[in-house]
């Protein structure tokens, strides 16, 4: 083989390795071994609403991935309860979607007041309800998401009491839930919404899926991985 031909070669190699990482990197995070595919788009079977823990309807399926708008769920849940997490997914937001993602739900049929928020929401702010914080609780430190219509990737971690969530490869986020003692306030002393209990007293193993608030929302690419114990 002349040198030419090696250069050539060489740079095919090169250029067809830079197009692969590209090509992963703009789905999210790769996860490393222990990472499962929750939801494929080939089917809803996994996944079920929270009024009674019933399979979600076929039609949850679309062409873009699972949509919960529609399903008769406030959340659409993951049928297993998990503790320590890692969980990816790629999104994308109809014009003014007010979504979001809850975990650790300990009564599927309140989520709201026994698990954690991620919200999801087509704005630009950093404000406690927009996407990024938990819901109410910690604000955003930035606004990382694509516009409505476009594709953003995030990742949600947590261990033990902490729980970090990113958007399209930025932290954006971290809660400790043990700093919440008291009911209705947050722990530098100003009021939230949720009177009724301590999130530092929530559960750490529970549900996590993504709400129907009325509005068109598609995740697809979802991966969980289990973290030990």
């Amino acid at each position: 083989m002349t040198t030419l031909h090696t250069r050539i070669l060489r740079g095919s190699i090169a250029l067809g390795l830079g197009v692969a990482a590209a090509s992963l990197t703009a789905a999210g995070p790769v996860q490393g071994d222990g990472a499962e595919a929750i939801f494929d788009g080939s089917g809803p079977e996994g996944w079920v609403n929270n009024n009674d823990l019933a399979p979600i309807p076929t039609s949850a399926v679309q062409e873009d991935g699972l949509n919960p708008h529609g399903t008769g769920a406030y959340v659409v849940l993951y049928e297993q309860k998990v503790k320590d997490f890692v969980l990816d997914f790629d999104y994308k937001l109809s014009p003014g979607c007010n979504s979001g993602v809850f975990i650790r739900v300990g009564d599927p049929k309140d989520p709201v007041m026994t698990g954690l928020e991620v919200a999801l929401d087509d704005t630009t702010g950093t404000g406690y309800h927009d996407s990024g914080a938990f819901y109410d609780l910690v604000e955003p430190e930035a606004n990382a998401q694509e516009p409505a219509g476009e594709w953003n990737h995030m990742t949600i971690i947590a261990e033990g009491p902490i729980v970090t969530v990113s958007i399209n490869g930025t932290q954006v986020s971290r809660i400790d839930q043990s700093q919440f003692t008291e009911p209705g306030k947050r722990p530098d002393g100003s009021d939230h919404k949720f009177r009724r209990v301590a999130i530092a007293d929530l559960v750490q193993e529970g549900y996590f899926g993504f709400q129907d608030h009325g509005s068109n929302v598609w995740y697809k690419n979802v991966r969980l991985k289990r973290s030990p114990g």
